[in-house]
């Protein structure tokens, strides 16, 4: 029994390593683009579905308003996904900037409310370039001019964009800061591998024509979760290669980690909910080795209280989980100017093996509360 688990754990921790460095080539082949001084010729429509962001909405407004692409070219939808707060009262302030509101009225109960919505906003757009980003997030001035200049000069049909956290609060949200840099790299790695998989629909943009040519969100519409990666993994099927992710400072868009664990484990489900909807076996392989690896972990830290040898092993893979993480996450974090984050590594390793092997045995078996609704 020694002999197989001591194997076993090897194996999964060999397949793990190898992922990592998989992504750090991934990170690494991604060139940063210049700043495009040229004139623009797309017309875009941002697309926004809020509901109960009373508290955050204005801020965001005021950011896609600053932007310095052309207002003539610029268009800006936001939908009101029945807020019960005063959202949309909000919104109706910035009509004469602009800004179009649209309210949801379901007759029927959805468990996707906020695919509904951005499939709604599309349907009224008059954009060729779509830009999807969250009522929370905030911008700079530059975001939709850098998204837009990377889209006229590649020929791409999607574009996934940096997301990140920041006006961290305490420790806790540090920590997912840090994770969150983990979770962006790797889809910015398979995009750099030619394997366009997982991106953050708080920064996504693509063609109207492509997003009605898959389809738009037709098959995956069941999902409370699933309008940006499962939308990315549609796209890719038909368009290969032609997935950018865009590695610039100025395309950053920034939002807040959950203030406690409850309102993160929450959001962890509901993002664990697509994964079994994942078409790309590879990927789901993938996925489900990183689980299993994590899962040795706690059992040889487990095992190592009746038997030396498991803690020893435990030891082993923790120490080169945490070195080839590190080499993954450094040019990461410089890249979002957060290299003092790493410093978290080796006390946030312990706490995410725990929380990533939880979350995937609970991920697509429980319901879930998101934005004060219940949902699968």
């Amino acid at each position: 029994m020694t002999a197989l688990i001591s194997i076993l754990s090897l194996l999964l921790t060999g397949i793990y390593l190898l992922l990592i460095v998989y992504f750090i080539r991934g990170w690494s082949s991604i060139v940063p683009p210049g700043i495009s001084g040229a004139s623009f010729s797309t017309r875009v429509t941002v697309l926004v579905a809020a509901r109960n962001e009373a508290e955050n909405i204005s801020a965001t407004i005021d950011d896609i308003l600053a932007q310095d692409y052309p207002k003539e070219l610029t268009e800006i939808i936001i939908v009101d996904d029945h807020s019960t707060d005063r959202t949309a009262e909000i919104i109706r302030r910035y009509e004469k900037q602009g800004v179009r509101l649209l309210q949801m009225n379901e007759g029927q109960p959805l468990n996707s409310y906020k695919k509904k919505a951005i499939a709604m906003a599309i349907g009224k757009s008059t954009g060729e370039l779509m830009v999807a980003t969250d009522a929370d997030c905030r911008m700079g001035n530059k975001w939709l001019s850098s998204v837009v200049a990377y889209f006229e000069a590649n020929n791409l049909v999607m574009i996934s964009s940096p997301v990140a956290y920041f006006q961290e609060k305490s420790l806790f949200e540090l920590m997912q800061t840090l994770e969150f840099a983990y979770l962006i790299g790797i889809g910015a790695s398979f995009i750099g591998n030619g394997r366009a998989s997982t991106c953050n629909g708080a920064n996504l943009a693509y063609r109207k024509d492509v997003f009605y040519e898959v389809g738009g969100f037709s098959g995956i519409d069941n999902l409370a979760s699933g309008d940006d990666e499962l939308l990315l993994q549609k796209i890719a099927l038909q368009y290969p290669g032609q997935i950018g992710f865009l590695k610039q400072r100025e395309a950053i868009v920034y939002t807040h980690a959950k203030p406690n664990l409850r309102s993160f484990l929450n959001q962890r489900r509901r993002w664990a909910s697509k994964s079994v909807h994942y078409k790309d076996v590879k990927i789901v392989a993938l996925a489900i080795s990183i689980w299993l690896f994590n899962l040795s972990l706690l059992i040889n830290a487990g095992l190592g209280f009746l038997n030396i040898f498991y803690f020893k092993l435990f030891l082993l893979q923790f120490l080169l989980k945490f070195v080839f993480e590190l080499a993954y996450l450094f040019p990461i974090t410089s890249f979002l100017k957060r290299q003092a984050l790493v410093a978290l590594l080796i006390f946030m390793i312990p706490i995410h093996v725990l929380y990533f092997v939880y979350i995937g045995l609970i991920g697509n078996t429980r319901k879930y509360e998101w934005k004060g609704r219940v949902v699968r």
